[in-house]
């Protein structure tokens, strides 16, 4: 895809990524505005965000200019969905999406069936930021740019660990320190460093854990109560799943956090014995084979069972 040429002599372009954005949604959105702005200044950008994003990413250019409200009269000549694998994943921007003249979704679920008129789906990338630097032509990405394509490349890769890292992934992130920024400052401070309310959850859910299937599965949970108690939001619970995946012997983690009654967010990583992506794709969810999520009703030992039921039929 020519990204440039997909935009054309668009004089509006709507950005948008999932709801709850973590890392790599964040900032792309800002990556593709900052990059715009380099290339298109003509073009009037507007960045929609489901949620307030996460503080920890308030030094990302155009941060601050971010729409909560979902206010914009009309309609988008082109709008861009990025890192968002499914149309309810937009949430409220979905609205946008389907009145805009053409749409673009740039992602790296193996999940997305493709969402729109124009698609860049690449499964095997670290991250919708790797996606997006192969589409940007290199004379318009700056420090800003850059900076938002490395915090994406970051989080997405859990620092670089995860499989999904290949050999272009780590060329690239080569090519984006040299443009100046604080590399290991972004990563001890939006990635590693917690606050001490965040550590106490983090804490609680561990001591809690449960493993089973001979200790090859785990899962912790943390109720409505819990999150009022150490008065936490959902994107404090960021990485309490991949610390449950540390544990010696484990193939699956789990890990819920209520979001209602008899509902929760369930988050699986694999250590790549189990495809969880295909789990989650069962119950309306989606991901990568080795992260993945979904949105489940029932009690927190009817989930269990569901999905041990779907763990156990791979191991």
């Amino acid at each position: 895809m020519n990204l440039l040429n997909e935009i054309g002599s668009a004089k509006n372009v709507g950005i948008a990524g999932h709801i709850r954005p973590d890392g790599d949604c964040i900032s792309s959105t800002l990556a593709l505005y900052a990059y715009l702005k380099c290339a298109r200044p003509d073009i009037r950008c507007v960045v929609f965000t489901q949620d307030n994003p996460p503080s920890i990413f308030s030094y990302l250019e155009g941060y601050d200019e971010m729409n909560l409200t979902y206010s914009f009269d009309g309609k988008f000549d082109v709008f861009v969905a990025l890192d968002v694998s499914s149309y309810d994943r937009l949430g409220d921007a979905l609205t946008f999406f389907e009145k805009a003249d053409k749409t673009i979704c740039v992602d790296h679920h193996e999940t997305n069936p493709g969402l729109a008129d124009v698609n860049e789906i690449r499964p095997h990338a670290s991250s919708t930021c790797e996606v997006l630097f192969e589409l940007f032509e290199k004379e318009y990405i700056d420090k800003a740019v850059a900076e938002c394509l490395f915090t994406g490349i970051v989080h997405d890769s859990g620092v670089f660990q995860y499989s999904n890292m290949s050999r272009r992934s780590f060329e690239i992130v080569g090519q984006l320190v040299e443009y100046g920024f604080d590399g290991p400052k972004i990563i001890q401070e939006t990635f590693y460093e917690k606050s001490y309310v965040q550590n106490q959850i983090l804490g609680r859910a561990l001591l809690e854990s449960i493993l089973f299937m001979d200790g090859k599965c785990i899962v912790s949970m943390v109720d409505k109560k819990m999150m009022d108690f150490y008065n936490v939001l959902p994107k404090h619970l960021e990485g309490i799943v991949n610390q449950l995946k540390n544990t010696k012997g484990v193939e699956v983690a789990i890990f819920m956090y209520e979001m209602g009654t008899q509902r929760f967010k369930v988050s699986m990583r694999s250590n790549g014995g189990v495809n969880v992506a295909k789990i989650a794709t069962l119950f309306g969810g989606g991901g990568h084979d080795r992260a993945a999520g979904v949105e489940m009703n029932g009690t927190y030992h009817d989930i269990i069972n569901a999905l041990s039921h779907e763990i156990e039929k791979q191991m």
